[in-house]
């Protein structure tokens, strides 16, 4: 009969056992991992674009002889903001490039079109084509920013495409002035690296949705970056893709973009007198909420729905008014307003719009302009040496590319108050510029 094993031999063999038995490992299910910043850069990425390109520079602005000037490859970043491929960057990644190579998250590889640029405010519009509509960026509010939120930046690094970093907002309405000719202003500041070929790209918060345009960053400086707050670069992404269409179409809509509750609302502030919408019943303080099956809740919106639109064309229309919601038909017409006088009080001039074959090879900065068709005696814009035949170009800051950016110049505040502006034109190839503030009202007539 065979003997009994020991208890102490019993509770060894146990442990023997139990050494030569598979340890079970822990395991981390693949939700946890999918963590909500790993969502927001998995929504954005195929609207995010990587841009490069080849421009001409000169280490010494005095000099264009052949050992000062150079070929410097660039690269930046931009977003789709638009699904017929129109892309919002920053003016200074392709501001002299020739060629610009548009890469997509799926390789992908176009020729971008500079179509609007505002040197000023450091954005521009490229246009890309595409055989099928493409992944816009999800625009997010900038307004309710909060100190040591969690962001993320995505874009070219180096020309490491698609490249994503990780930190937290550090600061809000920061100045920053990077050279003599530009200032930034009400910038966000973020510890999320942000190196050379991030400029353009989006800065992301935990929904996925874009917070602010990445611009610059401290040189020599750890962990100091900036970007463009998306409330401040929809605006002026909206006056872009409007100088894209120009003066083609009037519809008599004037429209703001509103915040309430940090929610973004495209308000009518006015009605054209006149106009196919001032026979709608439309009033200052209506809210458009849809244009035909789109919701619509920025001035961007609305100007990339008349994108493409010809005239006799109709828009539907969802607005919601203190009486209730009602649904209108606006039906765009052809803008036959070719001589405006709408500087003639205020300036002494009456201007026509210069369209952009008219002003090719005239400037390289500029694509539009309105002549001057007649000059007031006696008025500012005489006093000033302004011609019949002169084109402005800018003023306040701004460019007068259309007869509307020159009515916006003049409704500023600053302007009204008769304080002194910059004004550009440009006489045959020749620019010039000077300064003048608006007549008082003894002097209009």
């Amino acid at each position: 009969m065979p003997s009994r094993c020991s208890y102490k031999t019993q509770l060894l063999l146990l442990s023997i056992c139990a050494m030569l038995l598979p340890v079970p490992t822990s395991r981390v299910d693949a939700q946890d991992r999918e963590t909500p910043l790993v969502k927001a850069v998995a929504n954005v990425r195929a609207a995010v674009v990587n841009l490069r390109g080849r421009k001409t520079v000169s280490s010494d602005a005095s000099s264009l002889s052949s050992d000062t000037v150079k070929q410097v490859n660039g690269m930046g970043t931009g977003v789709i903001i638009d699904p017929r491929g129109y892309v919002l960057t920053n003016y200074h990644v392709v501001d002299g490039v020739q060629q610009i190579q548009v890469t997509t998250v799926e390789g992908h590889q176009t020729t971008g079109k500079l179509v609007a640029h505002d040197p000023e405010t450091d954005l521009a519009i490229l246009k890309i084509e595409s055989d099928r509509p493409l992944k816009t960026i999800e625009i997010g509010t900038s307004s309710d920013l909060m100190l040591a939120e969690t962001v993320a930046a995505v874009g070219n690094a180096y020309g490491y495409e698609h490249t994503v970093t990780v930190g937290i907002i550090s600061q809000l309405g920061r100045t920053v002035q990077v050279n003599d000719d530009q200032i930034y202003r009400n910038l966000i500041q973020t510890d999320a690296p942000i190196n050379p070929g991030n400029s353009g790209g989006p800065l992301l918060n935990l929904e996925g949705k874009m917070i602010g345009i990445n611009v610059a960053v401290r040189i020599g400086a750890q962990g100091i970056a900036f970007a463009i707050p998306a409330n401040d670069a929809m605006q002026v992404a909206s006056d872009l893709m409007k100088s894209v269409g120009a003066d083609r179409l009037t519809h008599g809509l004037v429209t703001r973009t509103v915040y309430e509750d940090h929610q973004p609302k495209l308000m009518i502030e006015e009605i054209r007198p006149e106009s196919p919408a001032a026979e709608l019943g439309l009033s200052s303080g209506d809210v458009i909420t849809r244009i035909d099956d789109q919701n619509v809740a920025r001035c961007l919106d609305l100007q990339c729905a008349l994108l493409d639109r010809a005239a006799d064309s109709t828009l539907q229309l969802d607005i919601v008014q203190p009486s209730g919601r009602r649904t209108v038909q606006l039906v765009l017409a052809q803008n036959t307003q070719t001589i405006s006088r709408i500087g003639w009080k205020s300036l002494g001039v009456s201007v026509s719009p210069v369209t952009e074959n008219e002003m090719a090879n005239r400037h390289p900065n500029y694509r539009r302009g309105l002549r001057v068709i007649e000059v007031r005696r006696g008025s500012p814009a005489e006093k000033e040496g302004i011609l019949e035949g002169d084109i402005l170009v800018a003023m306040h800051g701004w460019k007068t590319e259309t007869i509307e950016n020159l009515e916006y110049i003049l409704q500023q505040p600053d302007v009204k108050s008769r304080q002194n502006f910059m004004f550009y034109i440009l006489r045959e190839q020749e620019p010039f510029w000077g300064q003048m503030r608006i007549a008082s009202a003894s002097q209009k007539r």
